[in-house]
């Protein structure tokens, strides 16, 4: 708050001297002076010297804690302290239940999120959003020994564990598929892997992240959509400067290869492009 109050006073004091600039001119015959409005959303966070995340923490394995209590980790964390190492500020991170992550952004708590946020046309018209940093699809998982199930197409009269609230219920009911309802990922898998049902369709993310953790599960990925979810930093409307920045370090980090090494970590496959 007092940072808050030092900036509000600051763009007073700006104001206010540029309102005598632009009265100066006009006595000479002059042009008036350019408004103060422009953008300080990458100077405002660099005289502070660091760059307030929102994240949940609760949400293995992008925010979580160790152990359940410890430090707060996961690939969006990793992503995001790298983003502000970049930067040149540091990362500190305000932990925010999803259902108030956008007001609080709104209402000025945080500079960004970085939460898995998916891009779409309406958080595009409300919000400045990054480049993608993660890069997903629909997957259809199966055991390993099934050879019934090659594509959606073939989920037509078999059987899958799905939340009744995601999206991807929706997709196995499109298929053509009979859904037995599940609570999530972990009892839909279990169900899978006893063979009660033929299938379960859900996000890639969370399968290789089961994968990874579960490497003698004895599931597959057996098909998966050609249409990709992106996750990007969420930042105000107006944020330009520091929106571009972060865009920025996204692509050096890419470059250096440090997205797909923070990724294979947590995925055990470069999930970043």
């Amino acid at each position: 708050m007092a940072f808050m109050k030092s900036l509000l006073t600051r763009r007073t004091a700006l104001s206010a001297a540029f309102a005598a600039a632009a009265l100066t001119l006009a006595a000479c015959g002059g042009s008036p002076a350019p408004s103060s409005g422009s953008d300080t959303s990458l100077s405002d966070i660099k005289s502070k010297g660091e760059i307030v995340i929102a994240t949940e923490g609760t949400y293995r394995p992008f925010s979580f804690h160790e152990e359940g209590s410890g430090k707060l980790t996961g690939f969006d964390v990793e992503i995001a302290e790298a983003v502000a190492a970049k930067l040149g500020v540091k990362a500190t991170f305000q932990e925010t239940q999803f259902d108030g992550i956008f007001a609080g952004l709104d209402a000025k708590r945080f500079d960004t999120i970085a939460n898995q946020i998916s891009i779409n046309d309406e958080r595009k018209a409300k919000y400045a959003l990054s480049a993608p940093y993660t890069v997903s699809t629909g997957v259809v998982v199966t055991k390993s020994d099934n050879s019934s199930i090659n594509s959606f197409a073939d989920l037509k009269g078999k059987t899958t564990a799905q939340s009744l609230t995601s999206n991807f219920y929706k997709l196995a009911v499109d298929a053509g598929a009979n859904v037995q309802a599940v609570e999530g990922w972990a009892q839909a898998a279990t169900l899978v892997r006893q063979g009660r049902v033929d299938a379960t369709v859900n996000d890639k993310l969370t399968y290789l992240d089961y994968a990874k953790t579960t490497p003698d599960s004895g599931l597959k990925v057996a098909a998966e959509t050609t249409e990709k979810t992106e996750s990007a930093f969420v930042f105000r409307k107006g944020s330009t400067e520091l929106t571009n920045a972060v865009d920025k370090a996204l692509a050096d980090l890419r470059a250096d290869g440090t997205l797909a090494k923070i990724s294979q970590k947590y995925f055990g496959a470069d999930v970043t492009k």
